[in-house]
Formats: structure tokens, C-alpha cells, sequence
């Protein structure tokens, strides 16, 4: 049960706390080669090494590992590293890959360990987004009713298989679970099988629609479309530079279209299967621009919350999605 990634490059930056003495280009240059080969060899304890105290707690393995290995994935194994360009305690390095290159900006800290990192495309200019990914501030509601199940979400890739897709990074999908901790009643093979299936998805916050897709097939439980990842879709502008998107939605069921207004608690589709989807849920996240590809994460926070957490009953005022939480609205809708 997944969304295939939307944006094909993941981009990272640190803002640098230390100051690095002297400019020294070696320097620099004899870091980038080590940081490339421990990136090749996918060594996750040679790569914390180059890391100052301050970038380990930054960038501990658990993010970064997914971080050099999406480079990777992206352009190949890096190959060689170009003559640092030397700003300060900071220079930026051209590093070619199999498949183009990335210009690595490094600033180094005490003992020439690494304080600040940020990775771009050549020509994209300098790395805005941090990895300590930012909250949402606009006010939502959980966008459904009664008690569902968080299959996949939290801020790393043992909760969260998002977390590689830059837009997606604190996406999560959603399900509900009856007797036996299943998803499903029956042999699951109908999506009407899935307790999740037709429900109503509501808006978490008022907004404009600023895409609407509709018209994609559901799939038959375990058949995947990957050729239209989203399915069914919606994407909300709820201001502040924050867009909810919903998607794997149930075909003829979107009840607003491109340029409506909607209040929270509207209810704007019913759940399906549509996309690059194994079985019926709710996909849900939030991103900093109108278009899939080009949006950064953001992580959604929702007001007043009840959940379940193994033997624990809590109630959230502000709650964000954790893999494994029964959560419903403490408010009645």
C-alpha cells in the first residue's frame, strides 16, 4: 500500500552553526572524497564519522541513510568531485555522477568535520529546505469520521515509506481496522470487501480546490496503477502555502471541483482505490506548492484528538500521524 514518488530529486540542506578557519580547498576537496565513498558503499557509520556532533543529531543515520541513497537512486554512483569553490569556512563542490552531477555545498566545523551540508542540482541555486521538516499552521481536523487506523506515517523510513519523496516526506496513509485487526471482512478480493471503502473524506481545513482528478478506475485489491500514482485526486490550497492532498479517491464520487471553496468538515469525496494502490485508503499530506512534483513536505498537525495507542487512550490537542495509531476526532463532527 503505497504512493509511488512524485519528485524524482530530494534535495537537502542544513543551515551551518559552525565556522570552519581558513579556506583551504584540500580541505574540502579530501572531505567531498570521503563523503562520496562512504555515499557509494552505503556506510552509514562512515558517513555519521565525517559528521560533526551537531549534523549527527541533524542527520542521524535513520534519515540520512535514505537521503544519499534517493542521490543515488536519482543519478547513479557519484564518481568524482570537481575544485571546491571556497566562500569562508564554506564550498561548494561539483560532484559527477553516472548520470549528471550535484554540487555539494560543504561547510566544515572543528576538526574538519562537516557542520553544514546541502545538496542542489547544478544551476538550481542554494538549498532553502531544512530536514528538521516544518509544522503546518493552519488548523485541521482529521479528515474523516470515527476511528481509523494509520497503516504508514511518522519521520522516518521504518514508520513511513514516504519519507524519501520530497513531497511526501510526512505523507500517511490511513485505513480502518475491524475484528482480528483486519482491514477487511470476507477474502478481501472486492474493495467493498475493505471497512475503509466509501467512506466519507472530509476537508480538513476551508480552502480552495486547485486540482481535481477524477475518472480513474479503481483497482481490484492487489493490482497497482502506477501510471496514474494518485488516482483519484485532490488538492486543497489551505493558505499559508500549504496545499492538503488526498488522493486515491473512489471514482464519481469528488463532490467539488477546480476553483470551489470548501469549509472544514465538507465532506469532498468518498474513499477508493484508484492509483498506486494495493487496497482501499485514504492518502494524505501536505506540501508547500500547488504542484505535486515541486512541493516540499510539510508535517500536518491536527486539533483535538483522541488516540489509541497500544494500551494508552491519550488525547491530543495538536496530533501528527504515527504508524500503528487508532485516531478519531475527541470532537463530534
Amino acid at each position: 500500500m503505497r504512493l509511488v514518488a512524485l519528485s524524482g530529486l530530494l534535495i537537502c540542506s542544513l543551515a551551518a552553526t559552525l565556522r570552519a578557519d581558513g579556506n583551504d580547498a584540500d580541505r574540502f576537496l579530501e572531505t567531498a572524497k570521503k563523503l562520496i565513498q562512504a555515499i557509494n558503499s552505503d556506510d552509514s557509520r562512515a558517513i555519521q564519522a565525517i559528521f560533526d556532533a551537531q549534523m549527527q543529531q541533524a542527520l542521524p543515520p535513520e534519515k540520512a541513510t535514505p537521503f544519499f541513497r534517493g542521490l543515488v537512486s536519482a543519478k547513479g554512483k557519484l564518481k568524482e568531485a570537481g575544485a571546491p569553490q571556497v566562500t569562508g569556512p564554506t564550498a561548494i563542490v561539483r560532484v559527477t555522477a553516472e548520470r549528471g552531477a550535484w554540487d555539494f555545498q560543504i561547510t566544515l566545523g572543528a576538526s574538519d568535520k562537516i557542520s553544514g551540508l546541502s545538496v542542489t542540482q547544478p544551476g538550481s541555486g542554494p538549498a532553502v529546505e531544512s530536514t528538521a521538516v516544518p509544522r503546518s499552521r493552519t488548523p485541521m481536523q482529521l479528515p474523516f469520521r470515527g476511528e481509523w487506523y494509520v497503516f504508514g506515517g511518522g519521520d522516518n523510513e521504518e514508520v513511513n515509506n514516504h519519507i524519501s519523496a520530497r513531497g511526501q516526506r510526512r505523507a500517511a496513509d490511513i485505513i480502518i481496522k475491524g475484528a482480528g485487526d483486519l482491514s477487511h471482512k470476507g477474502t478481501g478480493r472486492r474493495n467493498e470487501d475493505y471497512f475503509v471503502y466509501g467512506k466519507e473524506i472530509l476537508a480538513a481545513a476551508p480552502g480552495t480546490v486547485v486540482t481535481a482528478i477524477d475518472g480513474v478506475p479503481d483497482n481490484e485489491p492487489g493490482s497497482m496503477n502506477p501510471l496514474c500514482a494518485v488516482g483519484n485526486c485532490l488538492i486543497i490550497d489551505q493558505g499559508s502555502n500549504e496545499y492538503a492532498v488526498y488522493a486515491h479517491l473512489k471514482p464519481g464520487s469528488l463532490r467539488v471541483h477546480r476553483g470551489d471553496k470548501v469549509r472544514t468538515g465538507q465532506v469532498l469525496a468518498l474513499c477508493g482505490n484508484s492509483g498506486n494502490s494495493s487496497e482501499p485508503h485514504l492518502h494524505f499530506h501536505l506540501q508547500d506548492n500547488a504542484l505535486l512534483q515541486d512541493g516540499a513536505g510539510i508535517t500536518p498537525y491536527f486539533s483535538n484528538v483522541k488516540c489509541r495507542r497500544g494500551n494508552a487512550i491519550l488525547t491530543y490537542a495538536e496530533y501528527t500521524f504515527l504508524q500503528g495509531d487508532h485516531i478519531q476526532s475527541a470532537t463530534k463532527k
